[in-house]
């Protein structure tokens, strides 16, 4: 399977979820997919003109990819240019700054949205709105160039309001929130279909899905205490919620970004999984997804390193 193969399958693969999201979450979904796809189409194409040593090209569909894996990450009423600022610099410094496709250390989308989320905050955590601007396309399309700020935002994510539960067991929280949690359960669920995909044309293998899987419920089932108001949140709570399956399936798995042998990519998955439920549970951000990839992929070089020694003298061993 050739590059530009690999990277429409796994645009197919993001549908289902792309389209759970927008049933939930309004146009606004679809909005910043365009506007990244588009955008990101522009950008790689310039760089490509000014650096035609670089490796790749802009329809090999790499750079389409992570702007789609960007946008999907997006909340629904970011304002275009926030959004185009984080397109390119996904592109540039996750990307080009390395010499192009398949150069690069870190993921480029997490690269992007790890940016976005430290340079905007706030905007980064719209995700709800007490009204029904989600589908009202003249409001919406206001908002998103900026000529109006819509106040009135509510809670965001489940992982956001558990952190916030204020003394609630699992149990209360689940009750409680319940229109959120079916929100973001059937988007996860659709992010596994998607991955399913994947699994069944052979783009990705399972190991790596299934080792940041392991090792994210594993300590969740360690830390869950029966559900009291100091547990940091159930298995199953923690497998549906935020970008866990879009994180397992389509982030992780990135070839480039990640360890050569099947040993360094089980470790890198399963460590991964769990600085993810190490940032949910006491760092300052509500998922962690991005910043794990990327402390995942800055120790992918000496993942390789060490583990190329050790097979190395086992090697020599045998001789």
């Amino acid at each position: 399977m050739n590059t530009r193969q690999f990277m429409y399958h796994t645009m197919l693969a993001l549908a289902p979820g792309a389209m759970v999201m927008i049933y939930f979450y309004g146009l606004g979904i679809l909005f910043n997919l365009v506007i990244c796809i588009a955008s990101g189409w522009i950008c790689e194409t310039l760089i490509y003109k000014l650096n035609p040593s670089a490796a790749g090209y802009p329809t090999d569909g790499s750079g389409l990819l992570s702007c789609a894996l960007l946008g999907l990450a997006l909340p629904p009423f970011l304002p275009i240019h926030i959004a185009i600022a984080g397109v390119i610099f996904a592109l540039v410094f996750g990307k080009h700054v390395y010499g192009g496709l398949g150069q690069n250390i870190f993921n480029p989308a997490m690269v992007g949205y790890a940016g976005l989320i430290i340079a905007f905050p706030l905007a980064m955590t719209q995700w709800h709105y007490n009204g029904p601007v989600t589908y009202d396309l003249q409001t919406l399309a206001a908002m998103k160039t900026g000529l109006i700020e819509i106040q009135g935002f509510s809670g965001a994510t489940p992982l956001d309001l558990f952190r916030h539960r204020q003394g609630q067991t699992v149990m209360e929280f689940l009750a409680d929130q319940a229109n959120v949690l079916h929100a973001f359960t059937w988007i996860n669920l659709a992010f596994l279909l998607g991955g399913l995909y994947l699994l069944r044309v052979k783009v990705i293998s399972w190991h790596m899905p299934a080792a940041m899987l392991a090792g994210l419920l594993i300590p969740s089932l360690a830390f869950y205490d029966s559900g009291s108001s100091a547990s940091l949140g159930s298995p199953l709570f923690h497998l549906f919620s935020g970008a866990t399956m879009l994180g397992a399936f389509f982030i992780v798995t990135d070839p480039v970004s990640s360890p050569d042998s099947r040993t360094g990519q089980l470790i890198f998955a399963a460590c991964v999984g769990l600085l993810i439920f190490l940032i949910r549970s006491i760092g300052a951000y509500p998922d962690g997804l991005a910043f794990a990839i990327l402390l995942m992929n800055a120790s992918t070089p000496l993942l390789d390193l060490w583990l190329g020694r050790e097979h190395q003298l086992i090697n020599s061993d045998h001789e």
